[in-house]
């Protein structure tokens, strides 16, 4: 075999790291909307398609413009139903008027591939609306078989915030709450079971910080000696594992170890108040830099090495009008002109970050 050029051999491993890309574990991003100064729809559309390495892309409603902007863009869509809206699907025509209203204007030249109904419920703990989930999960999945067989593709789920287990245990005995275990988990997993769909679950390290003692290197997958399950003898080198591995075990101890897992939500702020130690532009990077290698090289967890975890990093953009501390405005991978606020690894042909571990790119061997 002749030598190659460097042009070529440029190209070639250019074709890889694409490849490398494409051929894995979805990888996308949540795009919210709460500010006054954002880019159009369609020029979002057109900067995720063209410069970056999301193929999916996940929105908090059902924003005809953002829909109609990703048409035909191949770039698959996760939307969102608000939680209040939750108890009146559980009646089958209502949710075929919202199938009618919703979906059917725009997939499939727009790829819906998931319906999320509502967001974190347990957390927010209304009832109603962590009663009426499955029963409007139900109704939702036989308004688009009714809708016809273009629609049948969709998946119903929601998205859950890590509050769900029964006290502060290693991941191999982690289990979900008492008081929901029987009542709620094992009917939404029983759905996602038998309907193929997967549980999709918001793990984030940066809110577990006091559950691990402020270990902030843990979590931002810096190197650690990292955390020993003497249950498992597995030791955890970072905390999204072990968020991931309390999720399989609670979930398997139910006997729905088989259901996939999506992560929804999972992300790093750039920037908080005075005297918040984590958030920061190094930790973000970090984190989110670690992440993007992570869930593109398949490595898995130490309870399910290989497995693929199709992820949705928050957030695309900083958001100037959310409430709360400057932290909730300051989770985006950019700014509102599409600038970096920080080398992530997010852009197709932009800088790679200098991660600095050693023993994690070892491990995941990218």
């Amino acid at each position: 075999m002749k030598s190659l050029t460097s042009l070529q051999l440029f190209l070639l491993l250019s074709t890889t790291v694409f490849n490398l890309f494409s051929s894995t574990a979805a990888i996308g991003v949540n795009y919210g909307m709460v500010a006054d100064n954002l880019p159009s729809p369609t020029e979002v559309a057109n900067f995720i398609k063209s410069k970056t390495i999301f193929d999916s892309v996940k929105i908090f409603d059902t924003n005809p413009n953002v829909l109609r902007a990703f048409a035909n863009t191949g770039i698959t869509m996760t939307v969102t139903i608000p939680n209040g809206e939750i108890p009146n699907l559980a009646n089958e025509g209502a949710a075929s008027a919202w199938v009618n209203a919703n979906i059917q204007p725009f997939h499939p030249q727009t790829k819906i591939k998931y319906i999320s109904i509502g967001n974190e419920i347990v957390l927010l703990g209304n009832p109603a609306h962590i009663n009426g989930l499955v029963p409007a999960m139900i109704a939702l999945t036989e308004a688009l078989r009714k809708a016809g067989p273009q629609f049948q593709d969709i998946k119903v789920t929601s998205a859950h915030a890590l509050n769900m287990f029964q006290g502060l245990t290693v991941p191999s005995l982690a289990r979900f709450r008492v008081d929901l275990a029987e009542t709620f988990f094992k009917p939404v997993l029983q759905f996602h079971q038998q309907n193929k769909s997967p549980f999709m679950i918001n793990p984030y390290p940066y809110f577990e910080l006091n559950v691990m003692s402020d270990n902030i290197d843990y979590a931002v997958f810096r190197k650690t000696p990292g955390v020993f399950d003497p249950t498992s003898k597995k030791t955890y080198s970072n905390a999204l594992d072990s968020l991931l591995d309390k999720t399989y075990t609670a979930m398997s101890a139910l006997g729905f170890g088989d259901v996939d897992i999506v992560i929804g939500e999972t992300g790093w702020p750039s920037l908080g108040d005075p005297g918040n130690k984590a958030a920061g532009m190094d930790n973000a990077a970090s984190y989110n830099g670690h992440l993007i290698r992570k869930i593109v090289s398949g490595a898995g967890t130490p309870l399910m090495p290989n497995r693929k975890f199709e992820t949705y990093i928050f957030a695309l953009f900083n958001e100037n009008q959310k409430p709360g501390p400057i932290a909730e405005k300051n989770w985006g991978l950019f700014q509102p002109d599409f600038s970096p606020v920080y080398t992530s690894g997010a852009l197709r042909d932009g800088p790679q970050p200098n991660l600095g571990n050693p023993g994690f790119d070892a491990e995941v061997k990218v």
